[in-house]
């Protein structure tokens, strides 16, 4: 019922709603802070405790996390009584650097995709960006390719040279989430990035894009997981990802089922001739409401090359769409189009998309954004955040960051 009524509201009403909750709601953040409990230890919010309940998982349980650049939002997965993943939550990312496709060199200032294991140990109490975890970049794909680099994180504060940066209060509940599942035994935590969702319809629009031979090897761990909601067991073979067939013959089964139906659905689409295209960055970019809001004068916290917003995510078409073709009657010639009801002809795609729009954006996860931008200064003191009085009034398009103190 709520997704329904979230997109029937208008893109400035479901705005306000934030802003305004943003500046009542308390959080687990501000939380730990007056009670004293370090900000690595507060605890799982009590909603996200409930909701796994119904979901039939407790903290307890192994968990698994899914990336998206392209749609800025970080997925948490939990495992049921079922041996089954299911989505638990989605995080929309605060901000990320660089293009789609892979890490390659030291500098390159690129967030890594690929598949990765977090380990305890890869956790950070003491980030400078409130709390992190690395991604364990470069693992053994990245090093047979010859990448280079350090410190990739998933982190807090909303600056990014190369890594995922959620809000504070985002990454204080991730971390929550994985803390108490390796404390209930689990040893690493997988995480799956990508470019963007990994879709038949994705990969035949990027089909012309330097990196899909890389991309489609993503999508065979990604629908190896859609069709089993089983972690992927993942190797490097001969330079590229190679993944182990199940050892249940029912899994496997599944899997070359879904597999054959989405290269069907591939070629279907190849076959409709539609557009192929590429999306450029200027640096990365971040979810469309969090860009709104930013450019309303609500502060993100620090967002380094604040001007790569602007251009985030421009798509070209680097193949028009192939008109749709009609079939005509055999003993005369096709009907003039524009006096014939039911006939639509696809029409060519512009060169450049505009970036997307705060109505486009999912809404699934917007009862969860007061609690992710309350979140605390790069220093760990708490803060509120606060609509200012500019940016009720009618902000200019963009304002320096900064916080409002209580």
């Amino acid at each position: 019922m709520f997704s329904r009524l979230g997109r029937a509201l208008t893109p400035a009403l479901a705005l306000a709603g934030i802003v305004l909750a943003s500046a009542l709601a308390g959080t687990s953040v501000q939380a730990a802070a007056s009670t004293g409990v370090p900000k690595h230890e507060a605890p799982i919010p009590p909603a996200t405790l409930a909701l796994m309940q119904t979901k039939n998982t407790g903290p307890a349980s192994p968990m698994l996390i899914r990336l998206y650049k392209r749609e800025a939002e970080l997925e948490v997965w939990k495992r049921g009584a079922d041996g089954r993943y299911g989505r638990l939550k989605t995080f929309p990312i605060c901000r990320w650097s660089g293009q789609l496709g892979p890490k390659r060199k030291e500098g390159d200032r690129q967030a890594p995709e690929g598949f990765y294991a977090i380990t305890p140990k890869l956790m950070n109490p003491n980030s400078r960006y409130y709390l992190s975890f690395d991604t364990g970049f470069p693992n053994a794909y990245d090093r047979a390719q010859g990448a280079t680099g350090t410190a990739l994180m998933v982190h807090g504060t909303c600056s990014s040279m190369g890594c995922y940066a959620m809000t504070d209060a985002g990454i204080a509940e991730i971390y929550a989430l994985m803390r108490e599942a390796f404390r209930g035994g689990q040893k690493a935590v997988q995480l799956q990035a990508f470019p963007f969702r990994m879709t038949a319809e994705n990969l035949v629009a990027h089909r012309l894009d330097p990196n899909i031979a890389f991309w489609r090897q993503l999508k065979e761990g990604s629908d190896r997981f859609e069709a089993t909601r089983q972690e992927v067991d993942v190797r490097v073979a001969a330079g590229r990802y190679a993944f182990q067939p199940s050892k249940d013959p029912d899994s496997e089964a599944n899997i070359l089922a879904w597999r054959a139906m989405e290269e069907d659905h591939d070629a279907v689409l190849l076959e409709e001739g539609r557009a192929a295209i590429r999306t450029t960055y200027a640096d990365g970019g971040q979810h469309p409401t969090f860009a709104a809001l930013w450019r309303r004068g609500v502060s993100l916290g620090e967002v380094s090359r604040p001007e790569a917003l602007a251009f985030a995510g421009q798509v070209r078409v680097l193949q028009p769409a192939r008109p749709l073709r009609r079939d005509c009657p055999a003993d005369g010639p096709c009907p003039n189009p524009s006096t014939q009801a039911g006939i639509v002809l696809a029409t060519a795609a512009p060169d450049v998309f505009p970036v997307a729009s705060l109505a486009q954006s999912p809404v699934l996860w917007m009862p969860e954004l007061p609690s992710l931008l309350s979140a605390s200064t790069a220093g760990g003191d708490p803060a509120i955040l606060r609509p200012s009085p500019l940016m009720i009034a009618g902000a200019p398009p963009i304002m320096s960051p900064g916080w409002t103190s209580p």
